[in-house]
């Protein structure tokens, strides 16, 4: 983590692990989730037979950022402890660390103190997704105790962007530009453009091609690139990289057209001088996509459910997987969107609030596929199970 001389950081812990499980496995942990993987992740209760993705909930990133938190608390009883924006996208991980007198500077838990008041001898920590190196420089600068949980895929996007930078190309960014993780990832890249879908992709390869009218170019990307952007000059040389949450598959898709298009103006020889592309997925939620497509295709649920926070990038994108399986899939935060058997809570693809819908469980038997986003505990998966079961076999 860059760090001034004023800075202390720390990444690694405090060593209170042992006094920390107990209270991690009583919040988070699940038994019956446990139980379930050992049966083939299968469970069958009544009517309903329960089939879970292999890899689901709780990535070792999210794990470590909980960890140093609570770890934090522990080590600190007394001290001011603030966190800059969400540790992750789960509601219920967050309100959890504002019931440990944790403190929101940013985002939607944000209190009354701001990145302004803090002192030095308050304790800041940095969420899973990472910081801009603007607000970064500011905490430094108080001197304050830093604690990264900055997952290490994010920092791998970001070492990648820099030497792009250093070797003067453009980072094309496959994200969300209001995403924290995009962010920061932007404010380490130089010169910049964030590309949200392959829509978006073609416009910028139709530019890099044949050039156009430079306010259609920032009709699109004018929010979305670095100051003082030219694409005349700063779409001539591009690497790709993308926020670490994002669908995979389009990813490529839209690392493979630009590749292309860079091929069709400049040739095959002399592409390594105008394209540069390194995969910057996490591996994590490769394997949850993988795992939710290999459960469509092994056996067809009647729907799916996949939960997670609304807000959760990765989540959303295990619910598209779904539905471009032909699968009926609800993305649910918690137990409480299953309101009884005729109504649910669940947040449509692309929709920017969640509904409430009617009919969603049928008669007789059904098999009901279940995954998670990584921000996702088990407990909360548990929680689910539980209340589907409850419902459909009227306990």
């Amino acid at each position: 983590m860059e760090k001034s001389e004023n800075s202390k950081s720390e990444r690694h812990g405090f060593g209170m692990k042992q006094e920390i499980t107990p209270v991690l496995a009583q919040t988070y942990r699940s038994e019956l989730v446990e139980k379930i993987k050992t049966n083939r992740y299968e469970w069958e209760i009544g009517r309903v037979r329960f089939r879970l993705a292999k890899e689901f909930g709780f990535c070792p990133g999210v794990d470590r950022a909980v960890d140093l938190a609570y770890e934090t608390r522990a080590k600190f009883p007394e001290k001011r402890i603030f966190i800059t924006n969400e540790i992750i996208h789960n509601p219920t991980v967050n309100r959890k660390l504002i019931e440990m007198g944790i403190r929101f500077l940013k985002g939607p838990y944000q209190g009354e103190t701001g990145i302004e008041d803090i002192r030095k001898d308050d304790a800041v920590l940095i969420p899973a997704f990472g910081m801009t190196l603007e607000e970064l420089k500011h905490l430094n600068e108080k001197g304050c105790l830093l604690v990264d949980t900055t997952c290490g895929s994010v920092i791998a996007v970001w070492k990648r962007v820099e030497q792009y930078a250093r070797d003067g190309f453009t980072a094309v960014i496959h994200g969300k530009y209001d995403h924290e993780e995009t962010r920061a990832t932007c404010s380490r890249a130089g010169r910049y453009v964030v590309v949200w879908d392959k829509k978006e992709a073609e416009c910028l390869c139709g530019y890099i091609l044949r050039g156009g009218p430079r306010e259609d170019f920032f009709g699109m990307f004018r929010d979305r690139s670095s100051e003082g952007f030219d694409p005349d000059r700063d779409l001539l040389r591009v690497g790709c990289a993308n926020q670490t949450t994002m669908l995979s598959r389009e990813s490529i898709e839209i690392a493979n057209s630009i590749r292309n298009v860079m091929i069709a103006k400049y040739g095959e020889a002399e592409l390594a001088k105008h394209f540069r592309h390194f995969d910057t997925i996490c591996s994590s939620t490769q394997d949850r996509q993988d795992a939710v497509q290999k459960l469509l295709s092994e056996a067809r649920p009647d729907f799916a459910v996949v939960i997670g926070g609304y807000n959760s990038s990765n989540t959303t994108h295990l619910l598209e997987i779904c539905l471009t399986e032909g699968v009926k899939a609800y993305h649910v935060k918690d137990a409480g969107c299953f309101r009884s058997g005729e109504e649910i809570e669940h947040k449509p693809l692309g929709a920017q609030t969640p509904v409430l819908e009617r009919g969603w469980l049928s008669e007789g038997k059904i098999t009901v596929g279940i995954t998670a986003g990584a921000s996702t505990p088990d407990r909360l998966i548990e929680e689910v199970i539980l209340k589907i079961s409850q419902i459909a076999n009227g306990a």
